[in-house]
Parts: structure tokens; C-alpha cells; sequence
């Protein structure tokens, strides 16, 4: 067995496990609860999980998706955000290979991970995931720029300004969408997400992001409409999936021109 492969195992169990742990951020700091403590238990009889009701996706199946004390139906979100993870880290090792650049993109597509899980659960994108994860990134920035020796200016300073834009252009479509729709068209969150994915994908991309994702979201629209539903549609995931492709598929705005221009 190659190296290649054997890193490819490991990053995408280590993925697993990251994403059992995301799992529990997601569902406790909308709750104002702390991620370390209590230990994971059921969250409906608050029986302590053992070692073995732990493991990513295994666990799940092996216990038949249920508690293993009250038989309580454990939700298939679990498994799906662990799967998820570890896909999408293995993805990332096979697209950047293991240097900096991989490490960005485990980063940003972790804080896209956990915003998700809390914007479907709750219709939460917490600012301290967002601010802990624009961190990261811009440390690892810097980082980058300083091993390759490149300028500060250009591989840190315009990312943080192309954050900036793309957090003030989302905002601007909420103005005016609260103008045509005479109520909240989106929430701070999704604007604020903006910045994160504008600091890492540039400008140009973000607004991008921003066509995809409403066009990913425009069935499940129609579909509420139809049904007179007043359910709101959490837009942080639609972004956070648009955002992956565009980071997994290395799609640029030439890319895209010359695809219409053909």
C-alpha cells in the first residue's frame, strides 16, 4: 500500500473524528453550553456515552441508529456531518496534497461544517466560530506568506479587505431585499459568513458563492411558496455547499467567463 494511500486512510478517519466533535459544537454553543463538559451523553435520557457509543459512524450503525439505554432514534445528522467531514478533509488531501494549503482548506471548510450544523439546527451562525476561524485562516495566511516569502500585502492584507467586500455587498442585498420584502430576507449570520468566505476565496468568488447558493436553494424556495409554508430557509449551508465546490473545484471567475463567452 502507497503512502498516498495511507494518508489518504488517516486524514479521512482523522476527518471522521473531527466531524463527531463538530457535531457536539454545533449543537452546544447555540445552547450556551459548554463543548468540553458534560461528557457526550443522549440528549434526550442524559446517558453517559461509552467509548464504544463514540466512534464516528460505527457506533451509529452498530447500535442501530438508537440509544443504547431509552432506544430513543438518534438522529441520521450525526453520521451524515461525520461522513461529510471525513470526506471532504480526504478530498482536500487529494486536491492540495499535504502542505499549507491543505491545512486552509481543512480550516475553512471545518468552520463552514459547524456553522451548518448550528444554521439547520437552530437558524444559529455563532460569531465565535466565525471569529476563531477568520483567525486561523489569517494566521495561516500570514504563515504561508512568510515561508514562500511573499508579500504581506498581497496574500493577507487584500484577502482581509476582500473579506470586508463581500461582507458589505451581502449586506446590501439585505437591505434591499427587506425593502422588496417588507420583513428579514437574512440574518446577521449569513453576513457576517460572508467575510470568512470572501477572506478566503476572494472577492470575485464570494459573489459567486453568493449566485450559487441561491440557485442551490431556489427548489426548496419554490417548494415553501407552493406549500404557503412560513418555515425560513437557513441560507448559511446553501452558501457553506457553494463555497466547498468553488474551493474543491478551483473554479475561477475566467473559468467562468469563458464558459458563457463559448
Amino acid at each position: 500500500m502507497s503512502l498516498e494511500v495511507l494518508n489518504g486512510i488517516m486524514i479521512f478517519i482523522i476527518g471522521l473524528i473531527f466531524g463527531s466533535f463538530y457535531n457536539v459544537v454545533g449543537y452546544r454553543l447555540p445552547n450556551n453550553m459548554s463543548i468540553a463538559f458534560p461528557a457526550s451523553h443522549c440528549i434526550n435520557c442524559n446517558h453517559k456515552l461509552k467509548f464504544y457509543e463514540l466512534i464516528p459512524v460505527i457506533s451509529y450503525v452498530f447500535l442501530g441508529g438508537k440509544c443504547k439505554a431509552c432506544k430513543k432514534r438518534i438522529s441520521i445528522v450525526y453520521p451524515f456531518f461525520e461522513l461529510l467531514t471525513g470526506t471532504l478533509f480526504l478530498l482536500s488531501y487529494l486536491f492540495f496534497g499535504l502542505n499549507l494549503k491543505f491545512l486552509i482548506a481543512i480550516t475553512f471548510i471545518s468552520i463552514l461544517i459547524i456553522i451548518s450544523i448550528s444554521d439547520i439546527r437552530y437558524y444559529i451562525i455563532s460569531d465565535e466560530v466565525l471569529i476563531i476561524g477568520s483567525i486561523l485562516i489569517i494566521i495561516e495566511m500570514i504563515i504561508y506568506a512568510l515561508i514562500n516569502d511573499l508579500s504581506l500585502v498581497k496574500e493577507v492584507l487584500i484577502p482581509i479587505l476582500n473579506g470586508a467586500g463581500s461582507f458589505a455587498i451581502l449586506y446590501l442585498f439585505k437591505v434591499l431585499g427587506d425593502f422588496i420584502f417588507k420583513k428579514e430576507s437574512l440574518g446577521g449570520g449569513d453576513i457576517k459568513l460572508m467575510f470568512f468566505i470572501g477572506l478566503t476565496l476572494g472577492f470575485d468568488m464570494s459573489i459567486v458563492t453568493i449566485f450559487i447558493a441561491s440557485f442551490i436553494a431556489l427548489p426548496l424556495s419554490i417548494i415553501s411558496l407552493i406549500k404557503n409554508d412560513n418555515n425560513v430557509l437557513p441560507f448559511g449551508p446553501y452558501l457553506s455547499i457553494a463555497a466547498v465546490i468553488i474551493l474543491l473545484t478551483n473554479l475561477d471567475l475566467d473559468m467562468i467567463l469563458n464558459f458563457f463567452v463559448k
